[in-house]
């Protein structure tokens, strides 16, 4: 008979450190790397932020949703390199800025943020400027790339619903490094400017 009771609480401890460990992980508030300042109390979904424009270095492209996340990494290795090469280093995570969305592919901007913009232009593919400026909402994914269908899915109507009008461009910050994380565990902030 204590055998069952020894195993039961040895059941409820794991259980509770389970949910505090998921607790911790889930519920803990990502830092907003991009610069990103509260304008209000912070919602599980969609809180709104303003983003302060920081210097990049980037390279554009255009990619099939097929293979956006190969496309992606091949470009910020490119970066990485350049950065390297160049004695820079980033001033906060990778970034994809969408320019140009449709069903079939997409046109972005493979970027890094700096905390100066490089000496001299860059050469070749790589170019400098600025990351996205104005009022945003933040969105947190975690898990796959190819998951994101999903969450993007749930922020159309979650801005349908409030009738929250998207103004330019949307983005990813990736909070985990694309090029060294599994892709199935990627953390990921989106960020959509807004009116």
């Amino acid at each position: 008979m204590l055998r069952p009771v020894v195993r039961t609480a040895w059941l409820k401890r794991a259980i509770i450190a389970a949910l505090t460990l998921w607790a911790m992980l889930v519920l803990r508030p990502w830092p907003a790397v991009a610069q990103a300042t509260s304008n209000g109390p912070a919602e599980f979904f969609g809180e709104e932020v303003t983003l302060e424009g920081r210097p990049i270095v980037f390279i554009p492209g255009k990619a099939t949703w097929d293979n956006a996340f190969p496309t992606l990494t091949e470009k910020f290795k490119t970066i990485a390199t350049f950065l390297r090469e160049n004695n820079l280093s980033a001033a906060g995570p990778m970034l994809t800025i969408y320019i140009a969305v449709n069903d079939r592919e997409f046109e972005f901007h493979a970027a890094v943020p700096l905390a100066e913009p490089p000496a001299s232009q860059p050469r070749g593919t790589i170019r400098s400027g600025q990351s996205p400026v104005g009022k945003a909402l933040k969105f947190v994914h975690r898990g796959s790339y190819d998951s994101m269908d999903m969450l993007y899915e749930t922020i159309t109507n979650y801005l349908d619903g409030k009738r929250i009008e998207r103004v330019g461009v949307f983005f990813e910050e990736y909070l985990t490094d694309p090029l060294s994380t599994p892709e199935d565990q990627l953390v990921v902030n989106v960020f959509v400017l807004v009116k």
